[in-house]
């Protein structure tokens, strides 16, 4: 379960952040991936070079280094999601190169300068499901992706294919697709900012019981749908930030309505499902800005920073 997003600032810079929810074990690290690294591509071991220098989220483990979401050179940006029940590999043509969908993410940041470029590049390749070395299974993904001009998609391997889908909110969590996220906000319509009045039911009086009375429609779960629907009101009511430092803060406290504590949710597995990160990327400085469930301070990190681990 995670949740992402964009906001833009008056000062027309594009912010791009996520919660990493997961009921896995995982430790994940900043690394920065240079132009032209070289790596095996999982599921064939054909070598990929890349285009463009990356700074990225992401995880070693028995010798595959995945990525959970990244930022390149270019200000392209992009993070990987859950989509359980609905995800659909090799869908595409058989001629295609095929991108291993834990390599994915890696493959577009290291390939791709803007979200205009993203359609030729999948018109090239496609998806094959391959079992990560965290869970062991073929995790069901989808993407989400924005770059500097603020234009945002979503990236949905499904039965119908490999779908690129314009994403006018900003906005994605995980299943179901992304088209039905966005049909479902047609039911809170009523979800205002502003203050009910009081209402007459016959002769009875009601009032609202002080503010927020025009919120009461807002779902309070975790579940996908519910997190889809709290964080679309939130950055669409929030004015906007501006200048960075408004925006990073208002991003962090966005997302705060949908991070989940360990114990509120737990697994089949009888694990904890829980807020491992929050972080944000500004897509012009290239910069990193995250905290942990443990340390709640927000620390940084830069794309042009050579202290961070290279490969």
């Amino acid at each position: 379960m995670c949740t992402a997003m964009t906001l833009q600032s008056q000062s027309n810079e594009i912010f791009f952040g996520r919660t990493m929810d997961f009921s896995h074990d995982i430790i994940p690290q900043l690394y920065i991936v240079p132009s032209s690294y070289t790596w095996y591509n999982t599921i064939n071991n054909h070598l990929i070079t890349d285009t463009y220098r990356f700074i990225g989220l992401g995880q070693e483990l028995d010798g595959i280094l995945g990525f959970f979401d990244g930022v390149n050179e270019k200000g392209f940006a992009a993070a990987v999601l859950y989509f359980a029940g609905y995800a659909q590999y090799n869908t595409g043509s058989n001629n295609a190169e095929q991108i291993a969908s834990i390599d994915f993410l890696h493959y577009i940041l290291g390939n791709c300068a803007s979200v205009k470029e993203l359609p030729s590049l999948l018109n090239d390749i496609t998806i094959a499901g391959v079992p990560d070395p965290v869970t062991h299974t073929i995790a069901p993904l989808h993407w989400i992706a924005t770059d500097r001009s603020g234009a945002c998609v979503v990236i949905e391997p499904t039965a119908k294919g490999l779908e690129l889908i314009d994403n006018p909110i900003g906005v994605m969590a995980n299943s179901p697709d992304f088209n039905w996220h966005m049909t479902n906000l047609r039911n809170y319509t009523e979800a205002t900012p502003t203050q009910k009045e009081e209402v007459f039911w016959d002769n009875i009086q009601l009032a609202p019981f002080g503010q927020a009375a025009g919120t009461t429609s807002l779902p309070g779960g975790f579940t996908s749908p519910e997190r889809f629907v709290r964080t679309s009101y939130l950055k669409t009511h929030l004015p906007m930030p501006q200048d960075r430092q408004e925006a990073i803060a208002a991003c962090f406290h966005i997302l705060e309505s949908v991070s989940i504590p360990k114990g509120a949710v737990i697994t089949s597995r009888d694990t904890y499902d829980y807020t491992k990160y929050t972080a944000f990327i500004n897509t012009d400085t290239c910069e990193y800005f995250y905290k942990t469930y443990d340390d709640i301070d927000i620390k940084t990190a830069s794309l042009w920073q050579e202290a961070l681990p290279q490969i």
